[in-house]
């Protein structure tokens, strides 16, 4: 049986990647062609390591910029939408033709540089969810600097952390940010807080002032500016900035992810490979491939799907991109994703699972979604794309089934694996028949693969994918393993970390002695080819598709003063996938009997977590003992071990096997253990309800 389409490309992808990828740059407009696509060197550490080193296009020069709108307009397509902006919270629904976004990045782009903003500086731009943060990113990329975005509502030690690592010139931020029915959420106490906790200064920082709270006082702050009086101001004269080429290799952006150590990893993302791979993936991936289709990605401008399939991907193209300001459920109820879709002739709907287990727990029968598809609003609907999580094959088949009777003829509910530091997917199932008629590089019309729920689809052009097992040697197929990358990553993976070799080379390359590029994810690959991701590394929680660190969140509960010692683990969670769960010893001198704490103690310490992480990290759970978490002998909590007792236990699994390594210290912990996740699931009960009300009160 002959390979399908999807299999042939990325052989080819792998096996010629210099003449792949150069046939993708030719697609977007280089300030400087690049005379290669690709290069490779070693590189050699100051600690005098040496390991494979790749660059993308390495003497190219261009403007991310320049391709997401000038390009578009001078090609006559200014009048198309750009940006659709829905905000059901604020009641508020905004068009932007590609003429209206390019005067107002370049009058942006005009004051920021007049603000002091220049060529390969960091700009911290901290905000909520709406048309400002995309222009004022855009504007960044217009004067060749970098941008960090934070997710807007983190808690002001993250956002300190932040600015630490990134050195910001400017912050652009906002008077306020809105969640859901909730009251608005003044970014001033975060920002001011952060500013002080901070030990790098930013000289400026730009408030987005929103109707529903103002940040006061603006101008008589010092280093402080209202941003639409300097965008009146710059208008009024006349000022713009025009585009500034940057070489293929500078960054783009910067985007942190959780850290092992809690501190922040700052991925760094190179403008040529960020731009050229981007402008493949919306096409071939997401079947979004020019004006006239629709792409609406509901995840947030602070996360990495945010980054590319919100704001970079769609305009890079030439599309139409929904910016959504709400939840998938509460806003005003569960038929808003629905409602979009309609309204907007949306193609593509991208998602995480965790948005559609709050819709199926509202709407479990589905009236809604049938309501809206009886009358024919998904007929533009090509595929609803997941991403962020494992999707159990429940939501997968749900779903496929409706689109059968719902949809445009042969959509598709495809699952998508992917990671900060791959900048798009890795696998998933490629919608190219819809980009192959118009790109002269997919000219094959191709019938999608079929799906497999539970599985990721298949590797994506440029990225190798293998299983390995702890030794870094392949294992068969249909075998459980490390799931690990082969070099040269696809050009929208990052090559460092931001001002840490070192870090990049033991977070990434160290375990597998520099032959792989280790994911943290662990998996097989089918004999069909599919991949399936099975678990995540031990320190790395995933909760409603966004990644925190157990070193973070165990970083905040032992900053009260009666933890001794914690451990934090996930909790399978209905809605949310995972919910961290602690493991915690206290410091008094009788430590109490009963492994659930008191609601006082409960209390304080998830507001240490809210206020030091976020609210979205708030803890599932918390069990207090003494002598319960078990260790290596060199020292290395084993959170794997109590992760199995908390899974076991969810399933009422008391006294099923858990897997203790041979390196165990003692293995009397575990059984400590295990009676203590018994005593909390068996008498928790009501009380333990009670202490999660008051908890989130």
């Amino acid at each position: 049986m002959p390979n399908h389409p999807q299999d042939e490309i990325q052989t080819r992808s792998i096996t010629d990647p210099e003449a792949f990828w150069a046939e993708q740059a030719s697609h977007l407009h280089w300030h400087k062609k690049p005379s290669s696509a690709l290069t490779r060197k070693p590189k050699s550490l100051k600690s005098g390591i040496e390991h494979d080193h790749w660059e993308w296009f390495p003497d190219g020069e261009i403007s991310t910029c320049y391709n997401c709108i000038d390009r578009h307009v001078l090609a006559g397509n200014g009048e198309q939408n750009a940006l659709i902006y829905d905000s059901p919270v604020t009641k508020t629904k905004e068009k932007f033709t590609y003429n209206r976004l390019l005067a107002e990045v370049e009058t942006l782009a005009g004051a920021l540089k007049e603000e002091g903003v220049r060529k390969g500086d960091v700009v911290l731009i901290y905000m909520p969810m709406v048309p400002a943060a995309l222009i004022g990113t855009l504007a960044v990329s217009r004067l060749g600097a970098i941008h960090a975005v934070v997710f807007g509502g983190f808690a002001a030690t993250s956002l300190a952390q932040r600015i630490d690592a990134s050195k910001p010139v400017a912050i652009l931020t906002a008077s306020c940010g809105l969640d859901g029915n909730k009251p608005p959420l003044a970014y001033k106490p975060f920002v001011t807080e952060a500013l002080g906790l901070a030990k790098h200064k930013p000289k400026k920082t730009i408030i987005w002032q929103r109707d529903q709270l103002r940040w006061d006082n603006v101008d008589k702050l010092n280093g402080h500016r209202n941003w639409q009086r300097l965008c009146r101001s710059a208008t009024f004269r006349g000022l713009k900035a025009g585009c500034v080429p940057v070489k293929s290799t500078d960054p783009i952006y910067i985007i942190y992810t959780s850290g092992t150590t809690g501190l922040p990893k700052g991925i760094l993302r190179e403008a040529g490979g960020h731009a050229v791979g981007l402008h493949l993936s919306i096409s071939y991936v997401f079947g979004i491939h020019g004006p006239g289709d629709v792409m609406f990605c509901a995840s947030d401008v602070g996360w990495v799907v945010g980054h590319s399939y919100i704001l970079y991907a769609p305009l890079l193209s030439g599309a139409t991109t929904v910016l959504f300001e709400g939840k998938p459920v509460g806003t005003p109820d569960a038929s808003t994703f629905w409602r979009i879709i309609e309204e907007y002739k949306v193609n593509v709907l991208f998602t995480a699972p965790t948005a559609l287990r709050a819709i199926r727990r509202d709407d479990p029968s589905n009236k809604l979604f049938d309501k809206i598809g009886k009358r024919g609003g998904f007929k533009s609907l090509r595929a609803l794309a997941l991403a962020g999580e494992r999707s159990e094959p429940s939501i997968i088949t749900m779903y496929t089934d409706l689109l059968k009777q719902h949809a445009a003829d042969g959509a598709l509910v495809i699952d998508n694996w992917w990671s900060s530091e791959s900048g798009s997917p890795i696998s998933g199932i490629s919608l190219a028949p819809h980009a192959g008629k118009d790109r002269k590089s997919l000219v094959i019309d191709i019938v999608p693969l079929g799906i497999k729920p539970g599985s990721a689809g298949k590797a994506m052009p440029g990225f190798d994918v293998r299983i390995v097992d702890d030794s870094g040697k392949e294992v068969e197929y249909g075998t459980m393993g490390n799931i690990v990358l082969g070099m040269p990553l696809a050009p929208t993976g990052f090559r460092t970390l931001w001002d840490d070799e070192e870090r990049f080379y033991k977070g990434y390359l160290k375990r597998f002695n520099g032959k792989w590029v280790d994911t943290g994810d662990a998996g097989m690959i089918d004999q069909d080819g599919y991949i399936h991701v099975m678990a995540r590394s031990d320190d790395i929680i995933n909760v409603a598709a966004h990644r925190f660190s157990t070193g973070s969140i165990e970083q905040a509960i032992s900053s009260h003063p009666s933890v001794a010692e914690c451990c934090v683990v996930g909790i399978p969670d209905a809605l949310k996938g995972h919910l961290p769960f602690a493991f915690v010893t206290l410091s008094t001198p009788s430590h109490p009997v009963s492994a659930i704490p008191s609601p006082e103690l409960y209390f304080e310490i998830q507001k240490l977590v809210r206020s030091q992480i976020g609210a979205i990290a708030s803890l599932g759970g918390m069990i207090q003992g003494k002598g319960m978490i078990p260790k290596t002998r060199s020292g290395k909590t084993l959170r794997r071990v109590l992760r199995e007792l908390v899974e076991n236990a969810v399933h009422e699994e008391f006294e099923k096997e858990v897997q203790v390594p041979a390196t165990v210290e003692d293995a009397a912990v575990v059984d400590v253990a295990r009676q203590k996740v018994m005593e909390y699931f068996k008498q928790g009960g009501d009380k333990h309800k009670a202490i999660e009300a008051r908890a989130k009160l």
